[in-house]
């Protein structure tokens, strides 16, 4: 029987050394030149050569690697010659499948010339499948020193991304760098801004369509990117909620990155899996931030807080702001017909949705604006008034009795912890006294169960030590934060979303009293002053 040989080359890594893009490696023009005079030599006649330039071994889909197939299956062929079985497949699923299988099925025979593997020769069936297990071990080294290699550079602080985040782009320098994307970040600015300042979603991502903002699909598309969407239409691209609620999460825009979300289930399953988020890489300050931590924080906590917008796509200043004193259930905004028009009232879901298990009465929003507005003035007035006094007479503190009180404990901690060190040591030489024979193993118990002890007290007294500092530095930070917005208004006139969260948490609402015609109100600040 005549040979009919297709010769089979293949090589996963791109060749530097190509001249142009379409033409074959050096490895592969090595590759067909010693099967071809392998096939001459032994008499065989070559029908075709199938060669698949950058394609892995470990790899469901080659081209060319189906058209052999196809041709084994018709007959066209009935020998496939390679340099090697690794040329062939890595994988040994595919050579059980075909070399010990659909080949004798079809009755093709397979030679790889250097490792010596020939299906003609049923001894070496056991050499062609350690060649398959070798093989296939390589791959499962490879793909977990790819996982290590990209481990480390996540860690090390470079984007791994194929693509750039909305917002930024790759440094020319470093690729594995971000750099501000100056016409995209003005949009993410936009949009967080809008988010802080009480727009919802739909308000947003509708401002945007109409103003004709290109969505991060269609302007990575305009400036050259190979980025395709799977769930994106092109043609009809449009900014929706689920955009909106991805950047706002996103702290690429702090700049941090937060890497390794995902991982392969194997080099075999092209499938990802969602990695715990307690394992992903988060490194911080990994590159230039777009928006302020003040404004990330900001939003985070309405995200957070899942506010509702009103009919009109913005977000109410009070929304998740307001609670019963009496169930502690949040208060929900609605609109009653009053004989003058429309009137909005806040009422306690425990009254409005739980089968009136609170007896609380609704609040006129308009009424709650006004007590609220009145509060925050007065909180003003105190401040400015406090200030005039202190400036009038002269009265300042010589030093901040917060800092004071943390030097004292920084100052003990140290003393501390070289009374620690001191008790280690002469643990170890009480240990070395009893190794040399100097002090009996009692004697060693009682000395070293005092010295334990110690060492346990001023071990727990440093921890008290650290929370004690980690508190008073966050007494004086909230003061700071008190003064700086408090030395941004002089008097409020009007109530919008940005004011009301600088200085409310939360409002609890009492129940009315019928008697009075009055209720408690109890404002929880944002600071203390």
């Amino acid at each position: 029987m005549i040979e009919k040989v297709g010769v089979y080359c293949r090589l996963s890594d791109e060749d530097r050394f190509k001249a142009n893009k379409n033409d074959d490696s050096d490895s592969i023009v090595n590759q067909k030149s010693m099967c071809i005079k392998y096939a001459l030599k032994q008499g065989w006649d070559v029908v075709d050569i199938y060669s698949d330039d950058d394609f892995s071994g470990a790899g469901t889909y080659r081209p060319e690697f189906e058209r052999l197939i196809k041709d084994c299956e018709s007959g066209r062929i009935n020998l496939v010659l390679c340099k090697t079985q690794s040329r062939f497949s890595r994988d040994m699923e595919i050579i059980e499948k075909y070399l010990h299988n659909k080949f004798i099925e079809w009755n093709v025979r397979f030679v790889s010339i250097v490792d010596n593997a020939d299906t003609n020769i049923e001894s070496n069936k056991k050499s062609r499948q350690i060649n398959g297990l070798i093989n296939e071990w390589y791959l499962d080294d490879l793909s977990q020193n790819i996982k290590k290699s990209l481990k480390n550079k996540r860690e090390d602080g470079l984007f791994m991304g194929s693509f750039a985040p909305y917002g930024y782009m790759r440094s020319s320098e470093d690729k594995h760098k971000l750099v501000i994307d100056p016409v995209a970040s003005k949009v993410v600015k936009d949009i967080f801004k809008m988010y802080e300042n009480g727009y919802g979603y739909y308000k947003i991502s509708e401002y945007l369509n109409n103003a004709n903002v290109l969505t991060p699909a269609l302007y990575k598309k305009q400036n050259g990117s190979k980025y395709v969407s799977g769930t994106c239409d092109y043609g009809n691209v449009r900014w929706t909620n689920d955009t909106i609620a991805k950047i706002l999460r996103n702290e690429v825009y702090i700049g941090n990155l937060v890497q390794g979300k995902k991982t392969s289930l194997g080099y075999k399953v092209h499938k990802f899996k969602t990695v715990p988020k307690k394992d992903w890489c988060r490194i911080e300050n990994a590159h230039e931030a777009i928006i302020s931590k003040d404004t990330w924080e900001k939003v985070q906590k309405r995200l957070a807080s899942h506010e509702c917008p009103v009919k009109s796509g913005e977000i109410h200043f009070l929304s998740k702001k307001v609670y019963c004193l009496n169930c502690k259930k949040v208060f929900m905004r609605n609109v009653y017909n009053v004989k003058d028009g429309k009137r909005a009232y806040l009422q306690c879901k425990g009254v409005r949705r739980l089968h009136n298990c609170c007896n609380n009465k609704a609040i006129r929003l308009d009424e709650l604006e006004e007590v609220l507005l009145n509060a925050i003035n007065d909180l003003l007035d105190n401040y400015y008034d406090k200030e005039k006094l202190e400036n009038e007479y002269n009265i300042r503190e010589s030093k901040n009795t917060n800092d004071e009180g943390i030097q004292i404990l920084e100052q003990e901690k140290v003393l501390l912890n070289k009374k620690i060190e001191e008790e280690k040591i002469y643990y170890r030489k009480l240990y070395e006294d009893k190794a040399n024979l100097v002090i009996t193993e009692d004697m060693f118990k009682m000395l070293s169960s005092d010295y334990t002890k110690e060492i346990e007290e001023m071990n727990r007294r440093v921890s008290i030590i650290d929370e004690e500092i980690e508190s008073l530095k966050k007494i004086t930070e909230n003061k700071k934060q008190a003064k700086d917005i408090l030395k941004k208004y002089k008097h409020i006139s009007k109530l919008n979303k940005v004011i009301v969260d600088e200085f409310i948490d939360k409002v609890y609402i009492g129940v009315y009293d019928k008697e009075t015609k009055s209720r408690d109100i109890e404002i929880e600040w944002n600071f203390e002053f």
